[in-house]
């Protein structure tokens, strides 16, 4: 039994360590907004 705590703990750490790694990757970095230019083959047929 003592076994099956000492997992669930760990699993517990790493998961409140994997959630405030999203949360600080969401909340804290801010991405750079740069133009984007997409070409369109012409010779693609319309129906």
């Amino acid at each position: 039994m003592p076994s099956l705590i000492r997992l669930l703990v760990i699993l517990g750490v790493l998961g409140g360590i994997g959630y405030g790694v999203m949360w600080a990757l969401a909340n804290l970095v801010e991405p750079t907004p740069r133009e984007m230019s997409i070409t369109v083959p012409l010779d693609r047929k319309t129906p």
